[in-house]
């Protein structure tokens, strides 16, 4: 067997010069982990939600609309590559909040050729909560080195040298934003001081994990996402610099956040409340200010602005429920409402609430289907990431 011997962080010595593995079980990253592609029952998702509850509290409060209402977008077979049993939007409250509904991702069965068994089935879907999804980053880490031996150091100081997410996660971003006045060692142990031990935090990254796996089909493996999805990276500096805010340390918070804006080119600011399940997808140019809530479920794309209209201090920025889409280019201005499962339109500039469900385009944006009778979704968009079927359905557009 060809062995990789690690002696320190900065060299490798080689029994073998003509390929390398390192010291693991040999099965461990081929083994068939089973993939949750059918849709959840009931009890699991008001588990889940109820779990996601803990994290934040939506700042939102108007009537929910019926949802056993037929289903408008229905009509065309052809505008979802999704399977109609999939996304759909299931009946029921969340405890704390009687007037909105939340939702559980569901694994879409999104087809991967890297990280596969011998077989060529899957080996990347997971059913894998807790613990169980570092040891499957470390499997995915070591899978990659095989492929890739010239990156082995990389992975080790990365990954495999650390013996927990929350170590390995606070010595990435440490290494991401630090520089010549702002050392890797004083923002490590910023980072550590928060991350371990705050399980709310680790339970919102982990959902963040696996929201951008099972959303975004560039995302080949969660160590993937880890090591090089800057919007993932930028939403869990996030989580930090808004813990270091609620404890009133608000000179540190503003610092992390300056140097997410400068490394990343997004721009939250630590007093943001942002819930779990987040996708931040290319996320360059995104704006999210003080008083901005987002909530579970939530996926922005890139350029999006939660701003303010500059003419008011206070509680001044947009409120997002769960399970919304926000498409690129989007400005969403004022102390407004976004309802659970609503879509915004790419290029859209929003001023005014967009009720649950439904969607909003322009500029100004307007409700597809009207103001008095609006078409209403069947599927929680930021789970779907379907950004033109309110073109196909509506719009005589032609090119």
């Amino acid at each position: 067997m060809k062995v990789l011997v690690l002696f320190n962080r900065f060299s490798v010595p080689l029994c073998n010069t003509t390929s390398l593995l390192l010291v693991s079980n040999p099965n461990a990253v081929s083994a068939n982990v089973p993939c949750h592609t059918s849709v959840q029952t009931f009890p699991s998702i008001l588990s889940i939600s109820e779990q996601q509850n803990k994290s934040m509290a939506a700042c939102i409060g108007a009537p929910r609309t019926a949802i056993t209402e037929p289903k408008p977008l229905s009509r065309d077979p052809n505008r979802s590559k999704y399977d109609d049993n999939k996304y759909n939007y299931v009946e029921f409250c969340r405890p704390s909040f009687p007037s909105h509904f939340s939702y559980k991702p569901i694994c879409p069965d999104r087809s991967k050729s890297i990280h596969t068994d011998a077989n060529g089935d899957e080996a990347d879907q997971d059913e894998d909560y807790g613990a169980d999804l570092w040891v499957k980053m470390q499997d995915e880490a070591r899978f990659d080195v095989e492929q890739e031996p010239i990156l082995s150091n990389y992975y080790y100081d990365s990954i495999l040298s650390h013996d927990s997410l929350e170590r390995a996660l606070a010595n990435h971003l440490s290494t991401k934003l630090s520089n010549s006045g702002l050392p890797t060692g004083t923002l490590y142990d910023i980072f550590v001081g928060v991350l371990v031990g705050d399980n709310e935090i680790m339970g919102a990254v982990k959902d963040d994990l696996r929201a951008v796996k099972e959303r975004d089909p560039a995302c080949i493996s969660y160590v993937h996402c880890f090591l090089n999805f800057k919007g993932f990276l930028a939403c869990q500096a996030h989580r930090v610099a808004h813990k270091l805010w609620s404890q009133g340390r608000k000179v540190l918070a503003l610092l992390i956040q300056n140097r997410v804006s400068e490394v990343f080119a997004v721009d939250i600011h630590p007093g943001a409340r942002i819930g779990r399940g987040i996708l931040l997808d290319h996320a360059t140019g995104v704006v999210v200010g003080e008083t901005a809530v987002i909530g579970n479920n939530v996926s922005i794309l890139h350029n999006v602005t939660l701003g303010g209209t500059g003419k008011m201090s206070g509680d001044r920025h947009p409120k997002i429920g769960d399970g919304v889409l926000i498409g690129a280019g989007t400005c969403i201005l004022g102390n407004i409402w976004i309802g659970d499962g609503a879509k915004i339109g790419a290029g859209s500039v929003v001023l005014k609430d967009v009720p649950p469900r439904t969607t909003a385009v322009g500029n100004p944006a307007r409700l597809v289907g009207g103001k008095n009778n609006p078409l209403k979704l069947d599927k929680i968009p930021s789970f779907t990431m379907d950004h033109t079927s309110h073109i196909t359905e509506w719009s005589d557009y032609v090119i």
